[in-house]
């Protein structure tokens, strides 16, 4: 006999429908522009669903942001298995994998930075999406802080402020991709990077 599914189970099910369609939407419509009302609609459930399960739009945005995080880590940390001896080749997987994502997801990259502009108005928003936005970043940190042992180079600066300043590159590329598609194409940031983390790394003999 088939076992009826749990309290737990079946909350469990409709935050994870909510937050598909969630994303969804966002990606098709925005942030401003998606209603709670139409998240609802299009998983099958009340409004009232939602707001059991998340406190506001801003705390289901987040949700889906967290999830994303874990998927991308998931796929970061194998990527940083498999090229544990070299760090940079690494970090240049890493930065291709990022790119394969944002060229998939268009939609998603604008509410990206859609709502990123909007937590700076909302400091309590802010530090929870920044504690976010960190922990998808450390990985390539680490790799960054392993590479003068493992290559024998010096760092040019700090592995933490080369390491905001390779995700701001990409990011900010991937900002001009949504506009000028035909001056960024999708693997242009990867390339950037590979170029950035040749020109941080110096010979340390010298």
């Amino acid at each position: 006999m088939r076992r009826a599914p749990t309290r737990v189970e079946r909350k469990a099910r409709t935050r994870e429908e909510l937050l598909d369609a969630a994303e969804w939407l966002f990606s098709e419509q925005g942030f401003h522009a998606t209603s709670v009302d139409s998240v609802a609609d299009a998983a099958g459930y009340t409004k009232g669903a939602v707001y059991s399960n998340f406190g506001s739009k801003e705390e289901l945005f987040l949700a889906i942001y967290e999830r994303r995080v874990d998927a991308a880590l998931a796929e970061i940390e194998s990527r940083l298995d498999a090229a544990a001896d070299d760090p940079t080749r690494a970090i240049e997987q890493i930065a291709a994998g990022a790119a394969a994502r944002a060229g998939g997801g268009d939609g998603w990259l604008a509410v990206f930075f859609e709502f990123w502009a909007h937590v700076l108005r909302h400091p309590e928003l802010r530090d929870r999406f920044a504690a976010q936005h960190a922990r998808a970043m450390e990985p390539t940190q680490r790799a960054l802080e392993r590479l003068p042992a493992v290559r024998g180079v010096e760092l040019a600066d700090d592995p933490r402020r080369l390491n905001t300043a390779f995700w701001a590159m990409q990011l900010g590329l991937r900002l001009e991709r949504l506009t000028q598609p035909d001056v960024i194409d999708a693997g242009f940031a990867a390339r950037m990077v590979k170029i950035s983390i040749e020109g941080a790394a110096r010979d340390g003999s010298t």
